[in-house]
């Protein structure tokens, strides 16, 4: 009888060691809730390649944060990050971030399958454009006009790396400040 109950006891603790680590496994393997309370911008990750909005509220940096290489945006000014769906690919690697007038409009290096095209995301739509698909030159290093319809960035299209520019088109919508007015000649 004496070993009866010493046989009871164990499997009770056993049974509510068990109990506990299930639970604890759960808990580690839940992803974290995001809260919307300030978020710091630097972290024990690698953070690279920032580019400033032209109002100075946005950064926009490659990080290998949530265990791949992608394009972050943080807004210095609400101290959060920004959601940036549809930008970061899982089967490419994007680089070099440059950033128009308000945010809205990000270029940036994206390397699908080794090749390296330029793409622009619009945050106002929640899409990515390729605009040197077709290239058969490299390219790198792109900048964003403070309105967002120019970029330049380099080419290796005459053997050597050259800058190129190229126009967006005068019927894009502009990134323009709130309230200011723009007149298409």
């Amino acid at each position: 009888m004496r070993r009866l109950r010493a046989v009871v006891g164990i499997d009770r603790w056993l049974g509510w060691g068990i109990g506990l680590s299930l639970t604890s496994l759960v808990v580690a393997c839940s992803p974290p809730t995001r809260t919307q309370e300030p978020v710091a911008l630097n972290s024990r990750y690698t953070d690279e390649q920032p580019a400033l909005s032209g109002d100075g509220r946005f950064v926009a940096f490659v990080s290998n944060r949530e265990g791949a290489r992608k394009i972050m945006m943080y807004d210095l000014q609400q101290r959060r990050f920004v959601d940036l769906p549809q930008l970061n690919q899982r089967e490419a690697i994007a680089e070099s971030p440059s950033l128009s007038r308000t945010g809205r409009y990000i270029a940036y290096i994206a390397s699908a399958q080794g090749r390296p095209e330029v793409e622009l995301y619009d945050r106002a739509t929640k899409r990515a454009e390729i605009l040197t698909r077709g290239y058969r030159s490299w390219v790198r290093n792109p900048s964003l006009s403070p309105d967002g319809r120019y970029i330049v960035f380099e080419t290796s299209r005459r053997g050597q790396w050259d800058i190129e520019v190229l126009d967006r088109g005068s019927n894009v919508e502009l990134d323009l400040p709130d309230g200011s007015t723009f007149s298409r000649p």
